[in-house]
């Protein structure tokens, strides 16, 4: 019975295209088995979009095969769409900008189940996540699909026989929800943000009150996350009032790229039902807050061996490895700020003396630093860690950056610059002031275009752009104040 079904899926669609391996197939087959014996009653379908939020369908546990089978149509303009969900590309046109009949139309493209990604959901055990692959109808690969592109900046790595591996620091905000602002008159794209309160006060770093006052929340984020398989190391109270850190162990690429996406939405829906307010935007607009940031640490192992190649020798030098990597990085630092600080609001974050890097450099054990250096001989946890990022970055885009920033530097034989000391007090070039700056230096990038495509470079830059278009039509509350008596 089993092999019979197993080749009934190899047989769909997706099978006929090779969109999965028979050992996929394979996997799926032992899921249907779960998913019937465990009385699972929903699957969540669900892929990252190109700002990476989750979205998708959920079927009925008899329709899983289904999906499985031939693929799950979803509507194609969900990745042409800015942060308000608007769809910023004319749909409606023969060529929305991608070639005629290329995403036009309000068209389906398919979702395909990635069976290795199987997960219960713990706070609905009904219910079972599992993330998807983007493609065309006709089996191609879509090119704007994030998930594929870290895919694929991966296999680049894996030629040198190289692999990331990754660990997270994860800043965030929990408040207490006040007023969910649901009247109708306060819809729209986007709606009213909520109105808020703390949960804890603020500015006694790592003191045990903070975080005790927070137990309660941290024990449910880590209690969950455990039960997603994602590899919590710890929790902390961070500096702003309500703020929250978590830490994961290291993991490949791939693996962490969907733990972050999966933690962020397992974070917000959590929150959503106990009556808070969770939110990863970078800096809220509340009195006496704190910037959030994503610090990413990053080594490169051997595929073949296995060695840690950031760990240096006797004499502490930095290896060919480490050196190429960090470089590389530094070289591409404002052209890849679009994918790992890619909101309006991320590049407020950018300030001086407040424990985030505001230009490009690296230091050794120095957190003023864009890059923290944390090598030493005989340390096999040898690594960088890159502080510039939002915690609101696309993961899937935020570690493709990485990688072919720094496997850039290894292919050029670059060689990192000497670290600093004094981080905010140098002439190193200023990271990106504001969004669209940040777009100009993506859109001017040699490695992007070639790396990417010149079409995603064009696609993401134009979804960046509406943005800040929006952004600057609205007059802000530090225009009125400044020039409405004045003038």
């Amino acid at each position: 019975m089993s092999v019979q079904r197993r080749s009934a899926l190899a047989e769909g669609l997706v099978g006929e295209m090779g969109l999965l391996a028979e050992e996929q197939f394979a996997r799926a087959e032992e899921l249907i088995a779960r998913i019937a014996a465990e009385g699972i009653e929903t699957i969540r379908l669900t892929f990252a979009d190109q700002h990476g939020v989750i979205r998708g369908k959920t079927v009925v546990a008899e329709a899983f095969a289904s999906a499985v089978k031939s693929g799950m149509a979803v509507t194609s303009t969900l990745l042409l769409k800015d942060t308000s969900h608007r769809t910023v590309f004319p749909v409606w046109t023969r060529d929305a900008g991608f070639g005629a009949g290329m995403l036009t139309g309000a068209s389906d493209i398919l979702l395909v189940p990635d069976p290795a990604t199987f997960r219960v959901v713990p706070w609905s055990p009904h219910s079972a996540w599992i993330l998807c692959d983007l493609y065309l109808k006709d089996g191609t690969p879509i090119p704007f699909s994030s998930r594929t592109i870290l895919k694929n900046s991966v296999a680049k790595l894996a030629e040198r026989e190289m692999a990331l591996i990754c660990g997270l620091e994860v800043e965030f905000y929990v408040y207490a929800l006040e007023d969910a602002r649901l009247t109708h008159a306060e819809t729209g794209m986007p709606p009213a943000p909520p109105k808020t309160g703390l949960v804890a006060h603020g500015y006694q770093y790592l003191t045990e009150s903070r975080y005790d006052a927070l137990e309660d929340i941290m024990d449910e984020l880590r209690r969950n996350a455990v039960k997603l398989g994602m590899p919590v190391r710890s929790m902390e109270a961070e500096f702003g009032p309500s703020q929250c850190e978590f830490t994961f162990e290291p993991a490949t690429a791939l693996e962490h790229a969907d733990t972050m996406l999966l933690f962020r939405s397992m974070v917000k829906a959590l929150c959503a039902r106990r009556g808070l307010h969770a939110t990863f935007m970078c800096r809220p607009q509340v009195e006496n807050g704190m910037a959030s940031g994503w610090h990413l640490h990053q080594s490169v192992v051997s595929t073949v061996s296995g060695e840690n190649l950031f760990m240096p020798g006797p004499d502490g030098a930095l290896t060919p490895a480490a050196s190429g990597w960090i470089a590389g990085l530094l070289a591409h630092a404002r052209e890849s700020c679009l994918l790992t600080t890619p909101t309006v609001n991320g590049y407020k974050r950018y300030q001086a003396f407040q424990l985030a890097p505001d230009r490009v450099q690296w230091g050794r054990d120095n957190k003023g630093a864009m890059i923290r250096g944390l090598m030493a001989p005989g340390d096999r946890a040898s690594r960088i860690e890159n502080r510039v990022a939002e915690p609101a970055a696309n993961p899937y885009l935020y570690f493709a950056s990485q990688i072919l920033g720094g496997l850039d530097g290894i292919r050029a034989g670059r060689e990192a610059p000497a670290p600093v000391e004094n981080p905010y007090e140098t002439d190193a070039k200023l990271l990106p002031r504001s969004l669209i700056a940040a777009v100009e230096a993506f859109e001017g990038s040699e490695l992007f275009r070639a790396e990417l495509g010149a079409d995603f470079v064009r696609y993401l830059a134009h979804i960046k752009r509406a943005e800040w278009e929006r952004y600057l039509s609205v007059v802000s509350d530090w225009e009125q104040r400044e020039y409405f008596t004045t003038f």
